[in-house]
């Protein structure tokens, strides 16, 4: 069974910090899981990672429908005593660092996440961003909408606006790109969100599900790139539960927040303590949050 397979294949860690696990193993929802994007580069020690993307995946009851929040990863927040660290204020992106990054860097992360919006998570994955480029290579490339001009600082490549299919390099080198953005820091979070809903997209089509081949080397390269707690649920249990949730049904939000310079260092701070979002997560009412905060969300 392809299930099992993928199961073989995925590196297994314990991410959660205890104070950060839900104490559930159901699947009925709502369902929240973390997801953290490490931006790893060649010579990096796994102390230096770095936490490229912060995302909380919440799936209501039902799962039906989806809503991806990017934490900016600038935010200012209290990060607690981890891996040696003694604890105090710093940006969020900071705390995977300070943990030591891997498993215990996802500790810290997710025990400073656990402090700051109250959210218990289902479980977590850690994405290697440079394994995604083959991922996306064997799909055959995704479709991304470029709104405006946008010229890369790593590769001096030029994204011209209108919808387009990007290989694997290309599309990673766009959702990395922050700077000469109109809305900087938050235009980035949205084009990773689109690209998240650009390969579900892709994964999804019949054309994959019909070549036996092709799908055991997407596996193959899925399970690389990734490294999953499910907290304690079975992988084929977790791809069935969500099998209802279409790429339509899922919403970008970003954390309402406004950026600050202290000291001359650039920081985002939480807009009136995020505007209730995190309050709608925990109270399962984030389709009325997103009704009445449209500023905040947009459609993948």
């Amino acid at each position: 069974m392809l299930a099992d397979r993928y199961e073989r294949t995925m590196a297994r860690e314990h991410l959660l910090d205890p104070s950060a696990r839900a104490d559930r193993t159901d699947l009925d929802g709502p369902l929240n899981y973390l997801l953290v994007g490490s931006d790893r580069r060649p010579g990096d020690s796994s102390a230096e990672q770095r936490t490229d993307t912060i995302l909380i995946v919440h799936v209501p009851k039902g799962l039906r429908e989806g809503y991806l929040i990017s934490v900016p990863r600038d935010l200012l927040v209290a990060i607690p005593p981890g891996g040696g660290y003694p604890g105090g204020e710093d940006r969020i992106n900071t705390a995977y660092e300070y943990g030591g990054g891997g498993q215990a860097g996802a500790h810290l992360l997710s025990a400073t996440l656990n402090r700051l919006t109250g959210i218990r998570f289902d479980g977590a994955a850690l994405v290697d961003f440079a394994g995604l480029r083959s991922v996306i290579d064997l799909l055959g490339g995704v479709n991304m909408c470029v709104r405006d001009e946008v010229r890369s600082i790593h590769t001096d490549r030029i994204f011209h606006p209108g919808c387009q299919r990007m290989g694997g390099a290309q599309a990673l080198d766009y959702v990395r790109q922050r700077y000469d953005l109109p809305g900087g820091d938050y235009d980035r979070q949205t084009h990773q969100q689109q690209l998240l809903g650009a390969m579900l997209e892709r994964a999804s089509e019949t054309r994959l599900r019909t070549d036996p081949v092709q799908v055991h080397r997407l596996i193959q390269a899925v399970g690389k790139s990734l490294t999953m707690d499910t907290n304690g649920v079975p992988v084929k249990d977790l791809l069935l539960a969500l099998h209802g949730l279409a790429t339509d049904g899922l919403r970008g939000v970003q954390v309402p927040s406004y950026p600050q310079t202290i000291d001359e260092v650039s920081y985002v701070r939480l807009d009136n303590g995020g505007d209730g979002l995190f309050e709608a997560v925990r109270g399962t009412h984030m389709s009325q949050w997103a009704g009445a905060h449209p500023r905040w969300v947009t459609r993948i």
